[in-house]
């Protein structure tokens, strides 16, 4: 990672003077400014299928910056999972799920809020369905890691700890049309989806959930894929 980064915040609205403590607690890394390296990603982001949006520009500067990298090797994907079930509200439909969040969090989580910025996968609509999918017992941790490659959904930069924000400098912002960028997004999320379920029409025999907990799995498991990085 440069020193250096031009970042992108997609937003309905513009976004001069990010805020240290302000959005909401639920995100996938928890309270924190949401940003990613690709303009076309910030746009299709920052629009719905009713409303315009903005991808707001900063430079980043990560020197001194204290930096959690989830999708480098010395994590897996188990990892992303703790962090983000930790986090988000997840659909619990079973007795499984129950056990297997607090299995997670207690076995593979990861203090996120002691770091000053975190790079990983971003959990929108489709990468959440997956997730879900994969508490509930529905496929095995293979692949829900396949999933998390299909789409190229986008790796998102997040911008945690008040000294980070004191290294953010805006640059300005352009408009992402909904007619141009919904469609764009739409189309990503039905090609990821689509992949999915080819997925799920392959035979799976690896680790589901109830696996890993039976078998009291942890972290340095060879059987937990790492390296979500392309």
């Amino acid at each position: 990672m440069d020193k250096l980064l031009t970042i992108y915040h997609g937003s309905k609205q513009i976004v001069e003077i990010p805020t240290f403590g302000e959005g909401r607690k639920n995100n996938d890394f928890g309270l924190g400014f949401y940003c990613t390296e690709s303009n076309d990603l910030a746009k299709e982001w920052a629009v719905s299928s009713l409303r315009d949006g903005f991808s707001n520009r900063y430079t980043l500067d990560t020197e001194f910056l204290n930096i959690l990298k989830l999708n480098s090797p010395d994590y897996t994907i188990l990892n992303w999972m703790a962090v983000l079930v930790a986090h988000r509200l997840f659909s619990i439909k079973t007795p499984v799920a129950r056990r297997a969040k607090s299995y997670l969090i207690d076995n593979f989580g990861v203090d996120v809020n002691a770091y000053d910025l975190i790079t990983g996968y971003r959990a929108d609509d489709s990468y959440f369905d997956y997730a879900e999918a994969f508490l509930n017992n529905a496929i095995t941790v293979e692949q829900l890691s396949c999933a998390m490659r299909l789409g190229k959904l986008g790796e998102q930069i997040v911008i945690k700890s008040k000294f980070a924000f004191s290294k953010i400098k805006y640059e300005g912002f352009e408009a992402a049309e909904k007619d141009a960028y919904y469609v764009l997004r739409k189309a990503r999320g039905d090609d990821a989806n689509q992949a999915y379920l080819n997925i799920l029409e392959e035979e799976a025999d690896g680790l589901y959930i109830q696996d890993i907990m039976r078998g009291g799995v942890a972290n340095d498991d060879p059987r937990i894929p790492r390296n979500l990085s392309e």
